[in-house]
């Protein structure tokens, strides 16, 4: 009868019908090991070590990750403030030691000059000599000077900006 309607042997219809229940067997007893292995697993997973319950562990864990994240929130205020700090301390020296007369041996005298992140600072220029030291301080802002600068004072801010 179905020969007739569908135009099919029913022989075939019968092996595809027992192929098919044969592919769903196979795949029953696959998932019934699956469903095995994963019950074995869950079990060892709930019982937890030395009869600590996993909820107190759950619980434990969570409240390290809460001081973890307090603790990087306070990690990353203090490495602003560090880095707000950073910008007024001097960050760039330029040294240049110079025999400032021609009696004197040993380049005793030295021009250093000290800037911030915005190139602003001042140069120490000490002048040795026979008689004594000679200290002088010119002031730095934005990387120039409003007095004029001596060569080794030049040499030392060069040095500073990276241009040496």
């Amino acid at each position: 009868m179905i020969e007739q309607y569908l135009g099919i042997n029913t022989d075939y219809v019968v092996i595809g019908l027992a192929t098919l229940v044969l592919i769903m067997m196979i795949m029953l007893v696959i998932f019934i090991v699956q469903m095995h292995k994963l019950k074995k697993r869950y079990k060892i997973f709930m019982q937890g070590n030395d009869a600590k319950s996993l909820e107190d562990t759950l619980v434990y864990r969570l409240e390290q990750v809460d001081e973890l994240i307090e603790a990087n929130a306070s990690n990353e205020r203090n490495i602003d403030t560090i880095f707000k700090n950073m910008k007024d301390c001097f960050q760039k020296i330029g040294l240049v030691k110079y025999d400032a007369f021609n009696e004197m041996g040993g380049k005793l005298s030295f021009s250093l000059c000290l800037l911030n992140e915005k190139n602003s600072g001042f140069i120490i220029n000490a002048m040795h000599s026979r008689e004594g030291c000679y200290t002088y301080v010119k002031e730095i802002i934005d990387g120039n000077s409003i007095i004029q600068l001596a060569e080794e004072e030049e040499q030392a801010l060069k040095q500073a900006l990276g241009g040496m």
